[in-house]
This record gives structure tokens, C-alpha cells and sequence, in this order.
């Protein structure tokens, strides 16, 4: 990733150059090399007829334009839906079952807040490979979590020209002024979990990946505490804004319904910003000044649960907390395989998956397609029990050290 103030370009391969048809062989004149099979060709010849993947054409009309028979056609046309490259929509009419890239190469910004966490990691990536893949210039701005270098990203992006920009930034207060910016040149917006007036949003449905995490949480201490629980510690990052609060508001929502007695325990808040080692300090101090007592946490994210575990661990409390995470990024799932972890659960949003549905809705976008404001992502409920069937590669993946190290100690 560049800083901000420069710009990087992920350029996917180039989209395939269809010679016109009805003139075989236009870019090369002279005979066929002899060793080709004219019946793949002809089937090609009447594949690229198809502009994308919803254009419907008769069997005739492809017949006379790739200059066939029509009996050879028909034959080809069955053939080719036979194996599956052609769908029949009515009678003699065809459609392309073929994924098509972009028809034309488009240039889409990419305003990303950093790789400083697995989950910006995955999305980042994620949004590469599907750029690449769909032929797509990606223009590659990091801000680095600066509200400030996130609006001069947005202003560098309106300059470079681009069609439309995904902006992935952490500060909610800043939205409105990157939202108008976009407006003014008159380019579309897609925001990545941060929403921005005007801008489809695409991302997380916070309040109900909550609740799945609060509801799993409360039936973990019913079953193991027996509805005793004394205290109830929520993880937030106050500068993603409202919308993802709604993580830790579902949670405890969810865990009342389940251990209604969680709304008489005592409640305690810290803003670990989303970061392992301020919660790892925030949760340190606070557990020095407060007596040993079964504690439900309730975390923003699974860096925020990692470190409030850590600092459990430390104060040698660990059988007296049980934590709930939200992502469940590789860090998150190496801590459920291991033995005696008060983590309980957390919920997966699959960020690297991401890429793939966001240029998906770019393209419709680009197209003039409607699409709804809002596109959310699915969430599933990791715990050590379905850890292993839902993320089985992970034993090939190098372990990260997050989920493991315990920052150094410091005095005072």
C-alpha cells in the first residue's frame, strides 16, 4: 500500500480483444494454420457474439452473423449449451452463461484506512484479487486511520479521474466532508463498514451480528455459571461512529434476552479503539482496580477481545471471563483451537470475501443498474466446536503473532 499523497495502480490483466465477426481472421488475412479445429472456432466465432452475460440473441441472427449455416449453427448452439456455455431463455433464443469482465477498462479508487489489522488486511486483498480478475485499474490511496489524509485522499482521487471510489476509512465525523467531495465531481460511492451520506453502503449488519454473539454468549454462562454473572465489560471504538456501536448494543441486547440478570450486573465501558494493545493497557488497569468477579466482555472486534483476554490472563483471572469477539479473523480462530480460552465465539463477517461482491456492485453501478443503499454481508457464529469446518485451510496459513503475544510490561 502507498501513503497518502501517492498513488499505486493494481492493473489486472487486460480484457480480451474481440476482432469483429463476420470477417474471420480480420487482424491476421491469409489461411487458417491447417492444424485448427474449425468446429472450436466456429463455437468461439458464435460465443463472442455475446456483448455479456444478459444479452439474449436469436439462433438465427447468431448464424448469419458469424456466417454459418443455420443448420450448422443450431447444431453448435445446442452443443454449446450442452456443456454448459449458453443458456436457452425461449425457443431458439440464447444467452452466455460466461462471466464477463468489464467491457471497457475502468479506473476505480481505492481510499483504504491501512493493513494495520487482519480484518483491513482480508478486505484489502480480497479487493485486489477481484480487481484483477475483472480487468479493473484499481488507484490505491491509504490514509493510514488520518481523518485528515482520508479527505485529501478523497480530493487526490477526484483529480485522478476515477469512475467511481470504494472508501474504506475509520472516522465517522469526516464522512460528510469525503461524501461531498465525491458529490461535487459527481462520482459514486461505495462505503466499506463507515457509512457516508449519498454512498451505497456495503459492510456488516452490526446490530444483528451482535445479537448472534450476546445470544451465544449468555447460553455459554447459563451453562457454565449458572446465570451468575457480576459484571459486564464492553469493548468499543468510539471513532467508527454510531453504526458500530451497534456491535456492542446488540451484544448486550442479546445476552439480557439469554441471562437477564446481565442488566443488574455492573457495567463498565472502555474505548480500546479498536486496537490490541490499548485494550491490552485500558482492561490491564481496570482490572487493577477492580475485584476478581465473573465478567462477561463484550468486544467491538476481535483485537479488542485478543487483548482484554491477554490482560485477563495476566492478572491470572481467566477463569473468571468469558469473551465474545466479532470478525473472527485467523488470530481470533487460532484462539479458539486453543485449549482453556475464555474465548467464547466470534462472529464472522468473512472480510475476504468482500472484493469479490464490491466490484460485483461496482459494475452494476457503472452500468446504470439500480442497487440497494444498503448490501450487507453474512454473518456466522465461530466457536471451537465449527472453527475447523468452516476455515479448515487455517492449519496451513503461518500463525499470526497477535493472538498470541502479550505486550511488554511497562511501569505503573
Amino acid at each position: 500500500m502507498e501513503k497518502s499523497g501517492r498513488t499505486s495502480s493494481v492493473t489486472g490483466a487486460q480484457a480480451p480483444r474481440v476482432t469483429p465477426l463476420g470477417r474471420r481472421n480480420a487482424a491476421a488475412p491469409g489461411r487458417q494454420p491447417p492444424d485448427l479445429v474449425q468446429a472450436v472456432v466456429r463455437a468461439c466465432e458464435l460465443l463472442k457474439l455475446f456483448q455479456d452475460d444478459r444479452q439474449v440473441l436469436r439462433s438465427v441472427e447468431l448464424a448469419r452473423k458469424a456466417g454459418l449455416h443455420k443448420a450448422t449453427a443450431s447444431r453448435l448452439l445446442r452443443t454449446l449449451e450442452h456443456a454448459g456455455l449458453l443458456e436457452r431463455v425461449a425457443g431458439d433464443r440464447f444467452r452466455s452463461r460466461i462471466r464477463f469482465s468489464f467491457e471497457r477498462r475502468h479506473r476505480i479508487g481505492f481510499a483504504t484506512r491501512g493493513m494495520d489489522t487482519p480484518f483491513s488486511r482480508d478486505v484489502a486483498l480480497g479487493l485486489h484479487r477481484a480487481a484483477e480478475e475483472a480487468a479493473v485499474e484499481l488507484v490505491v490511496l491509504d490514509s493510514h486511520r488520518s481523518p485528515r489524509a482520508a479527505l485529501r485522499d478523497a480530493e487526490r482521487l477526484v483529480r485522478e479521474g476515477v469512475k467511481l471510489v470504494v472508501e474504506f476509512q475509520s472516522h465517522e465525523r469526516v464522512a460528510p466532508l469525503i461524501a461531498a467531495c465525491f458529490l461535487r465531481a459527481n462520482i459514486p460511492v461505495i462505503a466499506v463498514e463507515i457509512p457516508h451520506p449519498g454512498a451505497v453502503f456495503f459492510g456488516a449488519n452490526n446490530y444483528q451480528a451482535g445479537l448472534i454473539g450476546g445470544r451465544a454468549l449468555g447460553k455459554w454462562i447459563r451453562q457454565h455459571w449458572g446465570d451468575e454473572l457480576d459484571a459486564v465489560l464492553q469493548i468499543v471504538e468510539e471513532r467508527a461512529g454510531a453504526l458500530v456501536r451497534l456491535r456492542v448494543s446488540g451484544m448486550l441486547e442479546g445476552l439480557r434476552e439469554v441471562v437477564p440478570q446481565a442488566g443488574e450486573a455492573a457495567q463498565f465501558q472502555i474505548d480500546g479503539a479498536g486496537n490490541f494493545e490499548r485494550t491490552f493497557e485500558l482492561v490491564r488497569r481496570h482490572l487493577r482496580l477492580s475485584p476478581p468477579q465473573r465478567t462477561a466482555v463484550l468486544a467491538c472486534n476481535d483485537p479488542s477481545a485478543l487483548g482484554a483476554i491477554r490482560a485477563f490472563e495476566e492478572a491470572g483471572r481467566t477463569e473468571s471471563c468469558a469473551v465474545m469477539g466479532q470478525n473472527a479473523s485467523l488470530e481470533a480462530r487460532n484462539e479458539l483451537r486453543r485449549r482453556r480460552t475464555p474465548l467464547v465465539g466470534s462472529v464472522a463477517y468473512f472480510p475476504e470475501h468482500y472484493g469479490e461482491a464490491i466490484i460485483r456492485l461496482a459494475r452494476l453501478m457503472l452500468q446504470g443498474r439500480p442497487v440497494p443503499p444498503a448490501v450487507y454481508t453474512r454473518h456466522v457464529l465461530i466457536t471451537a466446536e465449527n472453527v475447523d469446518r468452516y476455515y479448515p485451510l487455517d492449519k496451513l496459513l503461518p500463525r499470526p503473532e497477535l493472538a498470541s503475544r502479550t505486550p511488554p510490561l511497562r511501569p505503573g
